[in-house]
């Protein structure tokens, strides 16, 4: 295990999802723009972590494994948070859509480089876009309350929604890109 300034980051945005967790639920006025705030600090350290890892030359097989798994634990955790406060079905929806994504491209990313075909299903650019609008969408809904007058949690609706539909896309990329080599394998 390779400890590094990208994956002390990465470690940060793990052990930062039960602190999220806790300040969420904190009978406070200021608890859910707090959880909203330390959710965008760890949307950071998801983007500073893979830049400095290049920039310094530190990338290793474990960032590889690590990075993917804090997105998906602190993502997951988010959506579990909105939807159990905000229970309705869209919403529901919206976050199966998002964790079934993450849960069939991870799989399919593990076959993919069990035989050697991993370069099929490299993260592509919708996948980014798709992260970056996740994570304003969800901060935004985690934060709540308007902000400059406002509507945050509505905006970071749109934008989640947005978010579910380019998951979707980048989702289907990724099985088209793999389809002929699982139809050969099969």
């Amino acid at each position: 295990m390779k400890f590094n300034w990208p994956n002390t980051l990465t470690l940060i945005r793990i052990v930062a999802i039960p602190l999220i967790v806790v300040v969420f639920y904190l009978p406070a006025p200021w608890a859910r723009p707090a959880a909203g705030l330390l959710f965008a600090l760890a949307g950071v350290t998801d983007w500073l972590d893979g830049y400095l890892a290049r920039r310094l030359g530190q990338t290793s097989s474990f960032g590889a494994f690590l990075d993917p798994v804090a997105d998906k634990l602190i993502v997951a955790t988010a959506l579990v948070l909105l939807v159990q406060q905000d229970p309705q079905p869209y919403l529901a929806i919206v976050a199966v859509i998002i964790i079934g994504r993450e849960i069939t491209v991870s799989a399919l990313r593990e076959w993919m480089s069990q035989i050697g075909e991993r370069a099929h299903v490299a993260v592509s650019f919708f996948a980014k876009c798709k992260t970056t609008v996740q994570i304003v969408g969800i901060c935004l809904m985690l934060y709540q309350q308007p902000l400059f007058g406002l509507p945050v949690y509505g905006i970071g609706v749109v934008l989640l929604l947005v978010a579910a539909a380019i998951t979707v896309w980048s989702m289907l990329g990724y099985l088209r890109a793999a389809w002929p080599v699982m139809m050969n394998r099969s």
